[in-house]
């Protein structure tokens, strides 16, 4: 279980939370991304490279239709990140909705 600043700014949590729900294998399209999520392209391009940059997702270019397209994939470790990252912010939610809870689990 681990909090993951990098994860935790709100447009990458989104995103994490998006490529999780298309399952283990699945990619999803740049164009797709950017307007199921409402970023504009520079905005989702910045927070995708600081993910790639974390070997969170990958990034692959290429050509559909002989138009240059960009596809999206989480990697086990984004996978594995964004499971831990929630685990956390369970923990932290149910201290919060039990006062008491976190000083009486360590005795």
């Amino acid at each position: 279980m681990r909090f993951d600043e990098l994860i935790h700014q709100p447009t990458r949590l989104k995103i994490m939370a998006y490529l999780t729900g298309l399952g283990s294998e699945a990619q999803v399209e740049f164009g797709t991304l950017q307007r199921e999520l409402g970023l504009t392209e520079g905005n989702l391009s910045r927070h995708l490279a600081k993910l790639e940059e974390a070997g969170y997702l990958r990034i692959e270019k290429g050509y559909a239709k002989k138009r240059p397209r960009t596809w999206i994939r989480l990697t086990g470790a984004g996978r594995d990140a964004l499971q831990g990252h929630l685990a956390a912010l369970e923990e932290l939610a149910r201290t919060a909705r039990y006062p008491g809870a976190a000083g009486r689990e360590k005795r």
